[in-house]
């Protein structure tokens, strides 16, 4: 089924990543996929149910992506976490949904709510007369009189499946991007522990697996073409700690299929760069991490040698903001940091970037997205710019995200999709040329 709401912080995580860990701890096979651009929330469901969590788009990985990847999913148990409302968004959990076959569980945040509930549950469920349907599911309730209220303003009734109480001991804490990584947390197992014994007592978690709604995937019509190994016998380091945690396991799929070498290193742990042919510098939280990060003394030199042998580095979102001279933080100041990137980033209180994008490679076109709450001032001239889905975006023109290019240092808030292109790919670490048209390249050759 899909965990869907009406709204972005409903509980849609607690209840997804609940539902897969009661599940998984009675021995049973469960894979959870995530509707939407996100690397945070996938961290509690892997951690639920014990594998990789893929993300499932209509846009960004496509539809005959999600297809394979919901057919490959042999399990007994697969659930999809939406993302923001049931119908927000194009493509929305509800498109995917429809597309699939995928019966909507709909939670419901119900505190300071009574028969309004019934209005919002009826809404939801009638919106798309062709929409599966699995049932409600009430969150965040006071206690059994207010749950029986909740209940009786539905015009179903069959469609209640229960109600979670609220409690400390089974929340999952946020911050500006989204929830705190299952990793972060001692307690992490402990909490989703505690929200599947609630879980275990609604209709939802008694129900028998062979009660819930039965669907089939097919498999794709055609089978995608083999990626050529255009990253062959060369050695790609990846940065992977808690500044440096947004990476789609995807990704990574991609670069082994690439036929690369992948090398993890820690920069909070202290590591020097390891031996390798090209850098990623993926997301995370280098804000947090300010401080330390602007002790990587061996971090920032091996950084400096790998550049000025003009190996590739692509640096993304977090991973470029540890590029630049200066990070602004909101609490402990300005912080030194690696200096391959001239300028400053600059933290921020209102959201600065956020939707779908992609950026064009010459003939091939990266699909991905953009979230952060920062800004960066530099000389730099952009190489390209990104674009909204369906917009025709001519190098050089202003929107989207920048893409830097300096020297062998390709940089941008942009967070890539590696599958929507492997040959884009492959360019971002120095197989080939990126091509970028005539005036970008005329940058790129200045910069160095």
């Amino acid at each position: 089924m899909l965990i869907a709401a009406p709204a972005s912080g409903q509980g849609k995580t607690t209840v997804a990543a609940a539902l897969a860990r009661l599940h998984a701890r009675q021995g049973r096979r469960v894979r959870a996929f995530k509707c939407g651009p996100d690397f945070l929330d996938p961290h509690w469901l892997a951690l639920a149910t014990g594998a990789p969590v893929h993300s499932l788009d209509l846009w960004m990985t496509g539809e005959a992506d999600c297809r394979a990847r919901l057919h490959a999913a042999a399990a007994d148990l697969v659930i999809v976490e939406g993302v923001m409302g049931l119908f927000d968004g194009t493509p929305s959990a509800a498109d995917l949904a429809e597309r699939f076959g995928l019966p909507v569980l709909a939670v419901i945040d119900a505190q300071a709510m009574a028969g309004t509930f019934g209005a919002l549950a009826y809404g939801l469920q009638n919106f798309r007369p062709d929409l599966p349907w699995a049932g409600l599911l009430a969150n965040r309730v006071a206690g059994e009189r207010h749950a029986g209220m909740l209940k009786d303003a539905l015009r179903e009734p069959a469609q209640w499946l229960g109600a979670l109480p609220r409690g400390p001991e089974f929340t999952l804490p946020e911050r500006h991007l989204g929830l705190v990584g299952a990793g972060e947390l001692d307690d992490a197992m402990a909490r989703l522990d505690a929200a599947a014994d609630v879980l275990a007592a609604t209709p939802l978690g008694q129900m028998p697996i062979q009660q819930l709604p039965q669907v089939r995937f097919d498999a794709a019509a055609t089978e995608p073409s083999p990626t050529a190994p255009l990253l062959a016998d060369r050695t790609i380091a990846i940065a992977r700690d808690a500044a440096f945690s947004f990476i789609y396991p995807a990704n990574l799929d991609v670069l082994s299929a690439l036929g690369a070498r992948l090398a993890f290193f820690s920069p909070l742990a202290g590591d020097a760069l390891p031996a390798c042919d090209a850098v990623w510098l993926p997301g995370g939280y280098p804000e947090l991490h300010a401080k330390a990060l602007s002790a990587c003394e061996p971090m920032r030199a091996s950084l400096v040698a790998h550049v000025a042998a003009h190996k590739p580095v692509w640096a993304e979102c977090g991973g470029m903001m540890a590029l630049f001279d200066e990070l602004a933080t909101h609490d402990d100041g300005v912080h030194r940091l690696w200096g391959l990137l001239p300028g400053r980033v600059t933290m921020q209180k209102r959201l600065a970037g956020l939707g779908p994008q992609q950026l064009q490679l010459g003939s091939h076109t990266l699909r991905g997205h953009t979230f952060h709450y920062s800004s960066c001032e530099t000389p730099l001239v952009p190489a390209a710019h990104t674009g909204r889905p369906g917009a025709t975006q001519a190098v050089g023109a202003r929107g989207g995200e920048a893409l830097y290019v300096h020297g062998p240092v390709r940089a941008s808030y942009f967070h890539a999709w590696f599958a929507s292109s492997p040959e884009a790919t492959a360019r971002l670490f120095g197989a080939m040329p990126i091509e970028l048209g005539n005036d970008a390249a005329k940058g790129e050759t200045d910069d160095r």
